[in-house]
């Protein structure tokens, strides 16, 4: 067992090697700048609670994203729960600022399209969108590779579905 000290070194180490990988779950998960601050605390702390107990059977960044998505899901439980969720455009991430058009139009869609997928959904479009291998998205997100794969399929489709509007000929 490692001394307090070196723990929390550790962490802080993981954390900064891995900070992009909980704000996007944050931009994805929370709707605004001070949600998003608040889901990214939560996520911090509930990191923090459990690196101790990491037994580096997955890759610390397989660990951080299912404890990420874990608490970002919870944390959007809670806000439904207490009626305090408001129902907005897509956070903004400055990508859509860098792209030349018309690509930053379409960044904009896509991102209020998965905006408006469950919880579930928008983490398996999440990472499929950073190229995570279909193995480790199960392990991720706790479903069968199979699963995975489906449930991709459907949700592809159902974007499809509904970006129809919005594509011009």
């Amino acid at each position: 067992m490692l001394p307090a000290s070196d723990i929390k070194q550790e962490f802080t180490t993981v954390l900064q090697a891995h900070e992009r990988l909980v704000y996007k779950v944050c931009n994805i998960y929370a709707s605004g700048a001070e949600d998003i601050k608040d889901l990214f605390q939560e996520i911090v702390l509930q990191a923090w609670k459990a690196y101790p107990n990491f037994r580096r059977e997955a890759s610390v960044s397989t660990w951080l994203y299912r404890v990420a998505l874990n608490t970002a899901i919870t944390h959007k439980r809670k806000q439904k729960k207490d009626n305090t969720i408001t129902v907005g455009d897509f956070p903004e991430m400055n990508i859509a600022d860098k792209m030349q058009q018309p690509y930053a139009e379409e960044y904009k869609i896509l991102m209020s399209l998965i905006s408006s997928l469950p919880p579930l959904e928008k983490a398996l479009v999440l990472l499929y969108l950073e190229d995570r291998p279909h193995q480790e998205i199960a392990d991720i997100i706790g479903i069968s590779l199979s699963n995975v794969g489906t449930k991709l399929g459907r949700i592809k489709e159902k974007l499809k579905k509904q970006a129809q509007p919005f594509i011009t000929s």
